[in-house]
């Protein structure tokens, strides 16, 4: 995200948002700055995760997210949709001032480079590596092959690396000992907590889809109830009113 941030020494925690309402709940919550999840919103869409969604559509949504916010966001546009700078640039012209771009399968120093060509030094460049994600290679090599990538990337621009996919005490640990720029991770349940993570060095926190599978499980939990015993439960406790949410969309 912005170089400010990771400058206040604090861990930089990072709620992903899907659409705008679920980016304007996030920041009501107290988020300093807000990530976007490309799977949910393809999901929202009616795509599929892993580029589906095409580079037009992710950035629409990003362009509405920022408008729709007051704090920083960032943006996950994946491999960079065919185009890396292309999608780099709307990212700038949305006015989001972090992206993340993955790899994948193979190691893509080409794909940073060409980020940080196209974004300058003010947009912040997060780059992913997928090999803990997609269990690239054999499990002895796994730490040292995602270090060597990490390298590449620091090599060819990236202010910051991210590991989805790990969650092991040890690994993070070491992953942020050795490496030079600030270490993301993805949370969520079997996840330490930040606290925790915090303490193991990582200095950035995001989860994924994680959030928007909650507001499924929410969804199929409320429709069940509704549709097998006609009763309402499920719709009771913390649920924000019409009300709420009409005031916070004229915000």
């Amino acid at each position: 995200m912005t170089h400010e941030l990771f400058r206040s020494g604090r861990p930089l925690v990072l709620p992903n948002a899907w659409d705008v309402a679920s980016a304007k709940l996030i920041e009501r919550a107290g988020a300093v700055a807000i990530a976007t999840t490309s799977a949910g919103v393809a999901w929202g869409l009616g795509h599929r995760d892993g580029g589906a969604i095409g580079r037009a559509a992710a950035l629409e949504m990003v362009a509405r997210i920022v408008a729709a916010t007051s704090v920083p966001v960032t943006a996950d546009v994946e491999d960079g949709y065919g185009d890396v700078a292309g999608t780099v640039k709307g990212v700038v012209d949305a006015g989001a001032v972090g992206v993340n771009i993955e790899d994948g399968i193979h190691a893509e120093p080409d794909r940073i480079a060409t980020a940080r060509r196209t974004a300058g030094t003010d947009l912040f460049l997060n780059a992913r590596v997928d090999t803990y994600l997609l269990g690239i290679g054999a499990p002895e090599r796994r730490l040292d092959e995602t270090l060597d990538r990490a390298a590449a990337y620091v090599e060819a621009g990236a202010d910051g690396i991210f590991v989805p996919g790990v969650t092991d005490a040890d690994t993070i640990a070491a992953l942020a000992k050795a490496l030079p720029v600030p270490l993301n991770v993805m949370a969520g349940p079997g996840s330490p907590a930040v606290a925790d993570l915090v303490a193991l060095g990582v200095a950035r926190v995001s989860v994924g889809p994680a959030i928007t599978l909650a507001a499924y499980a929410a969804t199929r939990r409320a429709a069940r109830e509704l549709l097998t015993t006609g009763t309402y439960g499920a719709l009771d406790g913390d649920t924000p009113s019409v009300a709420d949410i009409e005031m916070l969309m004229g915000q």
